[in-house]
C-alpha cells in the first residue's frame, strides 16, 4: 500500500544548503527556490558555514519570482571574522533574517573530535559571556531578527539565551537539538521552551549519509523530543543540500510524513512546517 505524499504546501524550510559553496552542493541558489516553488512551499532560508547568503537570497528571490520568498542570513564562523560585530551590522543591511552562532569552528566540535581545546566559545577566559557576543545580541535584538544557537555547546546555550532575553532578543531557535553534537535533554529543552524558544528539528540527521559519519539520530528521538517539548515549539526544518542526499524539497516531504506517521495530526504538522517558522522569519 502506496504512503500517500504529504502536502507541502505553505511550508518553510528554514535551514538549507546550496550552491555555491565550498563543498559540493546538489542544487544552486535558483534551481532550490524553483523546486520549492514547484512543490507550493512559501519559502527558504538560505545558510553557509562560510560566508553571507543574504545577498544571494536576494538573486535567488528576483529570478526565482514571487511564488516563493528566500531568506539568508550569517553564520558566525572564522571567514567572517567569528563574533563579528561589523559582519553581523552588514548582514542585516543586506537582509539576513537570521543570525547563527558558530557552526563548524566551535570549540564545542573541536572537543568533540578530539582536534584540542581550540575554536570559538562564547565565554571569554573568565567563564563569562564575551564583550562582542552581547554587542551581537544587541544588534540582533534592533533588526529584530533570529538568534540561531549554531552548534555551541549546551552549557553556552543555557547560558546564551537568558543573555538574548535581556538584550531584547524576540526570535531564538534552537538549533537541531537532537544532533549528536548539541543533544539537549528534554528538561533542557523545556527550560528553553519557557523561555520563549523554538526548536529547529532538523532531518538530516536521519539520513544514511549522517550515519556514515557517525551523526545520525534514531528518528524515533527526534518525533519523541517534538511530543514530549511540544509541537507548538518545534520548526520542521532539513539542513539538506548535500550532493549525496535528496533534495531538500524531498527531505520536507519525508520529514511531514514520518510526523503523520507517528501520529502527529496535519494541522500540528502544518504548525511545525508552515506556522511557526512563518513566526520567526515574517516581519
Amino acid at each position: 500500500m502506496s504512503v500517500p505524499v504529504p502536502d507541502i504546501t505553505g511550508f518553510i524550510d528554514l535551514h538549507v544548503h546550496s550552491a555555491p559553496d565550498n563543498v559540493p552542493r546538489l542544487l544552486d541558489d535558483l534551481q532550490l527556490a524553483r523546486q520549492a516553488a514547484a512543490a507550493g512551499m512559501r519559502g527558504l532560508l538560505l545558510k553557509s558555514h562560510s560566508t553571507l547568503t543574504a545577498d544571494r537570497a536576494t538573486l535567488a528571490q528576483t529570478h526565482a519570482g514571487p511564488a516563493v520568498e528566500v531568506w539568508g542570513g550569517l553564520a558566525l564562523n572564522d571567514p567572517v571574522g567569528g563574533f563579528n560585530p561589523a559582519a553581523v551590522q552588514v548582514a542585516i543591511a543586506f537582509g539576513a533574517r537570521e543570525i547563527w552562532m558558530p557552526t563548524r569552528h566551535t570549540l564545542n566540535e573541536n572537543r568533540r573530535e578530539n582536534r584540542g581545546d581550540v575554536g570559538l566559545t562564547i565565554f571569554d577566559a573568565d567563564g563569562a559571556i564575551r564583550d562582542e557576543v552581547y554587542e551581537i545580541l544587541h544588534l540582533i535584538a534592533q533588526a529584530d531578527v533570529v538568534l540561531g544557537t549554531g552548534h555551541i555547546s549546551v552549557q553556552e546555550t543555557m547560558a546564551l539565551v537568558p543573555a538574548a532575553r535581556t538584550a531584547g532578543v524576540r526570535r531564538i531557535l534552537i538549533t537541531h537539538p537532537s544532533a549528536p553534537f548539541t543533544d539537549f535533554s528534554l528538561d533542557q529543552q523545556r527550560d528553553l521552551a519557557r523561555q520563549g524558544c523554538f526548536f529547529e528539528h532538523c532531518w538530516v540527521f536521519t539520513t544514511p549519509l549522517l550515519k556514515r559519519m557517525g551523526n545520525d539520530v534514531d528518528p524515533a528521538r527526534i518525533l519523541n523530543d517534538i511530543r514530549q517539548v511540544g509541537w507548538e515549539t518545534a520548526v520542521l526544518s532539513t539542513d539538506y543540500g548535500q550532493a549525496d542526499n535528496p533534495s531538500p524539497v524531498e527531505g520536507l516531504r519525508a520529514f511531514a510524513a514520518a510526523c503523520l506517521a507517528g501520529g502527529f495530526t496535519e494541522a500540528q504538522v502544518r504548525r511545525m512546517g508552515a506556522e511557526n517558522p512563518a513566526a520567526l522569519v515574517s516581519r
